[in-house]
């Protein structure tokens, strides 16, 4: 890519922000509004619940696809693609009235924000030199967090205010202003890699991550020995198992699974899908404990979610900045030990809990999310050649989405067994009046969490003597 002065390289570090806000925020701003679009469109609960779940479906089926794209044809092309079809999904979204062409447009979402996702990494590492990549990946996974957990109170304010078409219409004129200034300022040179997109790969990987993740969607309500819930698994494990043999044997495979050989480039993809996991098994449940047992109201709710973000805003970029530095090794170490604390300390709520202790204990996790995240993405970023960093970002971003969907799965399932052990009878839902099985519930949830959490913290404290690990491999 052609060489970018400070002024354009921050310009285009704001263009890759806004759009993956944008994406991110679309994963989580529908799930407030959620009641009303059943009520409008006139359909079941379950079945609204496809307007979530394709979404993030798509984006995880094809990441890789446009990772490897993004190799071959162009970072940037890929991504002002990616860009044109997201905006454009979003306004069919806000257009219709029915739900299987609201269906239909949010894949065209997905599809084009998986486009952008599996890049932005990429394009950032190659344009900024490696003393400010820290604080540019930094301020990237700001906006990830930011878009995942802003999207519930802010699509509260919108269904509140206006009606739920407004979450998606809004991108269409962001969506414009940014493509707009994509095309003035993104670099028209590219470093491309030579060979062709893996086809047979894109389809095993696609019949992997959609029975897995239906299967882990629908088994918390059917429950996991459900005989299809089992059948999609098997499914995944079988497409999974010829998806590595077929790379194995490429030329040109989908994913170069020799990246995977490299030590530190592992360990920070398994420390990531780690913290993914631990930290959406605290947005999933947060919202219930604060309404069902607190009883907050939805806005006082979102006022208390918006704690998160907002601390992770500051220190994100700080500890990016940081890691210019002194390093990233250390600060992601002391991140996942501080987010384990958090959420061992959240483990003691209950009715009685004030809000002084609730926003101290979401303050540490939030500290050490913001501590980990940003360091961790330039320790990804950093241990790949130039013609890899558009497959290291789609499987960062992949792991990112796979990490959120799995803590949401373990967190529901953890919550529902130890509640229906508690009540002994089958739950699958908050019982009025019996707050202390729910509280059981969570505390199970938020002790697994934090033990997850330090299992990735152990990892990454022993390869703190062994720097250079993966140092220009």
């Amino acid at each position: 890519m052609e060489s970018t002065n400070e002024r354009s390289r921050w310009g285009i570090l704001i263009i890759v922000l806004m759009l993956t806000f944008m994406a991110t925020l679309d994963g989580s701003i529908v799930n407030v509004a959620l009641p009303k679009m059943a009520k409008d469109l006139q359909v079941t609960t379950a079945n609204i619940q496809l307007v979530v779940t394709s979404y993030l479906i798509i984006i995880a089926a094809t990441i890789l696809v446009f990772g490897r794209l993004g190799d071959i044809i162009g970072k940037t092309k890929v991504f002002k693609f990616g860009l044109a079809l997201f905006t454009f999904g979003s306004l069919l979204c806000g257009l219709t009235s029915s739900l299987p062409i609201l269906i239909i447009a949010r894949v065209i979402q997905a599809i084009g924000a998986a486009g952008c996702m599996a890049n932005s990494q990429g394009i950032i590492t190659e344009i900024f030199p490696a003393n400010e990549r820290g604080k540019a990946l930094g301020l990237t996974g700001t906006a990830v967090a930011l878009g995942a957990l802003v999207g519930p109170a802010l699509g509260g304010f919108i269904v509140e205010g206006a009606s739920w078409e407004y979450i998606f219409l809004i991108n269409a004129p962001i969506g414009l202003v940014t493509l707009f200034y994509a095309f003035r300022l993104l670099p028209k040179g590219h470093k491309t890699a030579k060979g062709r997109l893996d086809g047979v790969g894109a389809v095993l990987f696609m019949f992997t991550i959609v029975p897995l993740f239906v299967a882990l969607g629908a088994g918390q309500s059917v429950g996991f020995m459900n005989p299809i819930i089992l059948l999609g698994f098997f499914i995944a494990v079988v497409s999974f198992i010829a998806f590595i043999m077929v790379e194995n044997k490429r030329v040109d495979p989908l994913i170069q699974l020799e990246i995977f050989k490299n030590k530190l480039f592992s360990l920070s993809i398994f420390c990531g899908f780690i913290s993914f996991v631990a930290i959406f098994c605290m947005n999933i449940i947060q919202p219930f404990y604060l309404q069902d047992v607190m009883s907050f109201s939805p806005a006082h709710t979102g006022l208390i979610l918006m704690i998160y973000p907002l601390i992770l805003t500051v220190v994100a970029p700080a500890s990016g900045h940081l890691s210019d530095k002194i390093g990233s090794e250390v600060l992601t170490f002391i991140g996942l030990v501080l987010t384990s604390l958090g959420l061992l300390l959240m483990s003691t709520l209950n009715e009685n809990s004030t809000q002084l202790s609730m926003v101290i204990f979401i303050a540490i996790m939030s500290i050490g999310n913001g501590l980990f995240q940003s360091p961790n993405n330039s320790l990804v970023m950093s241990t790949v050649p130039k013609d890899k960093l558009g497959i290291a970002g789609s499987v960062n971003a992949l792991i990112r989405n796979l990490g959120m969907v799995c803590g949401i799965a373990l967190a529901t399932t953890l919550l529902y067994s130890r509640m229906s052990f508690k009540l002994g009878y089958h739950v699958t839902d908050y019982v009025i009046g019996r707050n202390d099985a729910f509280i059981y519930g969570m505390k199970t949830v938020y002790i697994a969490a934090a033990i997850i959490c330090l299992v990735g913290a152990a990892l990454t404290f022993f390869r703190l003597p062994k720097l250079s690990w993966g140092r220009g491999s």
